[in-house]
C-alpha cells in the first residue's frame, strides 16, 4: 500500500488507567491491518506528559481511510475493543488529524 495520508490519532488518556490504554493498543496492532491500514505505530507516554499517547495510521487517500472506517463498524474484533475502552472509560478525549508527508521538489 502507499501511504499518501496519515491519520494522526491522539489520545488524552487517564494516567492511572494507562495499562488498560497499552491493551487496547495492543489489541489494534493485529486488528487494524486486517482491516487496510497501515499502521505506523501505537505510542504511549514515556516522559513528561503523562496522559498523551498517539496513533499513526497510512492510507493510500481518505476514501481508503472511510472503507476502513466502515470495515471496522463490521468487524466483531474491533466492535469488542471499542466496548473494552467504553467499559473501562481510560479515554478521556479523542482527535483525529490527517496528515501528508513532505517530499523533495
Amino acid at each position: 500500500m502507499s501511504t499518501n495520508v496519515v491519520c494522526c490519532i491522539r489520545y488524552v488518556i487517564d494516567p492511572y488507567k494507562a495499562a488498560d490504554f497499552e491493551e487496547y493498543a495492543r489489541k489494534w496492532l493485529t486488528i487494524i491491518p486486517l482491516m487496510g491500514g497501515d499502521l505506523l505505530g501505537y505510542f504511549m507516554p514515556h516522559e513528561g506528559t503523562n496522559n498523551v499517547a498517539l496513533a499513526m495510521i497510512g492510507f493510500e487517500c481518505l476514501a481508503s481511510y472511510e472503507t476502513y472506517r466502515g470495515r471496522l463498524r463490521q468487524d466483531a474484533d474491533s466492535l469488542a475493543n471499542f466496548k473494552f475502552a467504553q467499559e473501562k472509560k481510560f479515554i478521556m478525549e479523542e482527535t483525529r488529524t490527517f496528515l501528508r508527508g513532505v517530499r523533495k521538489a
